[in-house]
């Protein structure tokens, strides 16, 4: 178990590697399709610039900022003593230096997340149609997976990923719709006065600006759906884990699974901090899905007997 999380944990440093990758390159290239070859150093700054100012403002109010867009609201243990319960159980069985502050959502879709930049930071918030549908041990093996996202600290490489992920967006976006209304820069670059190597110089420069902007974010966000199901997983191994029962969290899962009102309150880059995909509706390609497919996680949880599905979970 822990090796395949120290496996998991690698290639998600790798992904976000690739990812910082991407974003520095358009950086670049955008930076070339602006001023050329004198531009590519400035582009890079700037994505980096970019990338640290929404860092900044998601890792110290990023959890609130996703529990308030979720319309989540604290509850006590008056109002749900049993989901109280559950969690402190849980939080002890993990060694959490804190008890995870609990969120309910007011929606009658099926769903669940965990949020916060470190164990002593997190919070879990579950929807109120799952909270009503669950018994006793399925809403434990929900738990147990959305706590296992805090022990292996995916939240944390899942808002860095994301925040990349929105600087790419953010700078493509920027820069086609400057180029739409003819703003990457004064005629004077591509007049008769120009030399005819410059000229075309700087026309390349163009091109490959136009392209890495179309490109980056449809290539990042196949990185980052990969790092979320990925890390699903490895959340449904640890899940069972702490429960020592996997038909728990399976079951839950399949009633998620039938499921068919979609959370209006989610969009495409909080939609991989759920339990699963919280949008409804036509099936994606697997490369832009968020999550693996539930059949896929029941069968591998239902399989599991003295390790024999942490094999399926590494092949996954």
């Amino acid at each position: 178990m822990w090796e395949l999380i120290r496996f998991n944990k690698r290639n998600s440093v790798v992904l976000l590697a690739v990812m910082a990758a991407c974003l520095v390159g358009l950086g670049a290239a955008l930076g070339g399709g602006f001023a050329g070859q004198d531009g590519l150093i400035g582009g890079m700054l700037v994505a980096l610039a970019v990338w640290a100012v929404l860092s900044l403002v998601s890792l110290t109010s990023g959890d609130q900022i996703l529990l308030a867009s979720s319309q989540a609201v604290p509850i006590t243990p008056e109002v749900h003593p049993q989901l109280f319960n559950v969690v402190e159980e849980l939080k002890i069985a993990a060694g959490l230096p804190v008890l995870p502050k609990i969120y309910l959502i007011n929606d009658p879709s099926l769903n669940a997340f965990a949020t916060g930049r470190s164990p002593k930071s997190a919070s879990v918030a579950i929807t109120a149609g799952l909270l009503a549908r669950l018994n006793r041990d399925e809403l434990q093996g929900v738990m147990a997976h959305e706590i296992s996202h805090i022990v292996n600290r995916d939240i944390l490489f899942i808002t860095l990923a994301g925040i990349m992920l929105g600087s790419i967006v953010l700078l493509s976006r920027m820069f086609l719709r400057s180029t739409m209304y003819g703003s990457m820069g004064s005629r004077r670059r591509f007049s008769s006065r120009d030399s005819q190597g410059s000229g075309q110089g700087q026309l390349i420069f163009a091109v490959i600006a136009i392209l890495a902007a179309i490109l980056a974010p449809i290539l990042v966000q196949m990185f980052y759906f990969a790092l979320s199901r990925q890390r699903e997983y490895l959340a449904d191994a640890g899940a069972v884990r702490l429960t020592r029962y996997p038909e728990g969290l399976a079951s839950a899962l399949e009633k998620i699974s039938g499921n068919t009102a979609p959370l209006s309150t989610a969009n495409e880059v909080t939609a991989p901090m759920y339990i699963d995909t919280p949008f409804r509706g036509a099936k994606v390609s697997s490369l832009f899905s968020t999550h693996p497919p539930i059949e896929e996680r029941v069968r591998i949880l239902r399989s599991m007997s003295q390790g024999a599905a942490l094999k399926d979970y590494a092949q996954a």
